[in-house]
């Protein structure tokens, strides 16, 4: 009988109608592949019943949070190849119905039933979060953000460092994450064009940073407001310990029960996410009935490329199950659009995607170097969901499958002024 690894690559090459990029090890022990590539480690047949009763990008998920699939080498490349199988496959590529007409890969398909063992659907890692469809209103959007958020402070303090900041870093040459965060918070204070004695709404708040750096450095008084209670905490004891309470409110509020406008300015930094396509527009509206005339929105976004047929759209099925229950992703074109719909004139639109991969491959480095805290903070199975969202995503920006934008779009008076000076950026060659 053929060792393990050799039977799996065969089949699987069969399938797949292409070599396989990267090197295997089976439970057995055995190996085949090339020597020089990541290795892919099969710790045992429930990966492959992960595999074969939900076969894809979920099926593997389930397997690798479980811990049953794991990576050696560098684990950049090995997604990079792994990618490039599982999600960016050509229209030439056969599907596994296609493939399955080759009597070879039936017969091929036969043998690994009979290696599996018992073909019994293994439980998905208790990680998964299994929703029937998007639905957000008050109650899931709660529960969505809970099941991201709320996974410990000490946790996140690990991944993104002193600064706490969960989003796009903005970097320059020879900067350090907390140099390029602080920079980042600096640019949406710039572009809010923020002065001492305003209101500053910021919605999906975090743990605190704009807010503090707000009112510190700009002598601003912000509304913060999160669906987070950890977040929320953790927010308060920060304002608090620099002596901005006079300053700083921070709220456990969905941005749809603010009601106290108007405010001169509103940050919404990586929150936007998680309104959905069917709600976009009404959360532009909630945001521009809360900005007095001439006030400014700064929407920092993640966006997705747009396809020829929207209506095919699906969200990422590890990234549902697994991280953002119930996010959405839209393109950029379609964001700008809500915004208009809902009355603000868009100024100035901002591509920061590089700066995002740089910023994601600081965070896996994080964890990585703590790893075994992290793991007994939040349990191996959730470590394992943030290395591997966190670096496939680094990917995913570096390769132009996602992007991040900063808009800024104003709720421009009837007189048509704007307040905004003549030339908003000085461009270097």
């Amino acid at each position: 009988m053929a060792e393990a690894a050799s039977r799996l690559r065969s089949l699987a090459e069969q399938m797949l109608g292409v070599p396989l990029p990267v090197r295997l090890r089976a439970w057995d022990g055995s190996q085949a592949g090339p020597p020089d590539a990541p290795t892919l480690v099969v710790r045992n047949r429930r990966a492959l019943r992960h595999m074969l009763f939900k076969p894809g990008e979920l099926g593997l998920a389930r397997a690798w949070v479980a811990g049953d699939l794991d990576i050696e080498g560098d684990l950049y490349t090995a997604l990079d190849a792994v990618a490039g199988l599982v999600w960016e496959r050509g229209e030439d590529s056969r599907s596994l119905a296609q493939a399955l007409r080759d009597p070879e890969v039936r017969a091929a398909a036969r043998e690994l039933l009979r290696l599996v063992g018992p073909p019994i659907p293994p439980a998905p890692p208790r990680e998964e979060v299994r929703r029937r469809r998007h639905l957000h209103t008050r109650r899931s959007d709660k529960e969505a953000i809970s099941h991201h958020y709320d996974v410990g402070n000490d946790f996140y303090a690990i991944v993104l460092g002193p600064s706490m900041v969960y989003s796009c870093a903005y970097w320059e040459d020879g900067g350090t994450l907390e140099s390029a965060q602080r920079d980042k918070l600096e640019l949406v204070c710039a572009k809010l064009g923020l002065k001492e004695g305003q209101r500053l709404l910021d919605v999906g708040c975090g743990w605190g940073s704009m807010a503090v750096h707000a009112a510190r450095e700009h002598g601003v008084s912000v509304v913060g407001v999160t669906l987070s209670q950890e977040q929320a905490a953790y927010a308060r004891k920060r304002v608090a310990d620099e002596g901005l309470t006079d300053r700083v409110e921070i709220r456990v509020q969905d941005y749809r029960d603010v009601v106290d406008g108007p405010y001169d300015a509103i940050s919404s930094i990586g929150m936007a996410e998680h309104v959905g396509a069917e709600r976009y527009l009404a959360y532009a509206r909630s945001l521009y009935a809360l900005l007095k005339p001439g006030g400014r929105l700064l929407n920092h976004q993640i966006a997705r490329r747009p396809q020829h047929d929207e209506s095919g759209y699906e969200t990422d099925p590890f990234i549902d199950a697994y991280v953002f229950p119930d996010g959405e992703l839209a393109p950029i074109g379609t964001t700008v659009t809500q915004l208009e719909r809902a009355g603000f004139e868009v100024r100035d639109v901002e591509s920061i995607r590089e700066h995002y991969a740089r910023t994601l491959r600081r965070w896996v480095a994080g964890l990585e170097a703590d790893w075994d805290r992290a793991v007994r903070l939040t349990g191996p199975g959730r470590a394992r969901v943030w290395l591997l969202y966190m670096a496939a995503s680094a990917l995913a920006f570096e390769h132009n499958r996602i992007g991040v934008n900063q808009v800024l779009a104003v709720r421009t008076p009837e007189s048509g002024g704007s307040g905004l000076p003549l030339r908003t950026r000085t461009w270097n060659s």
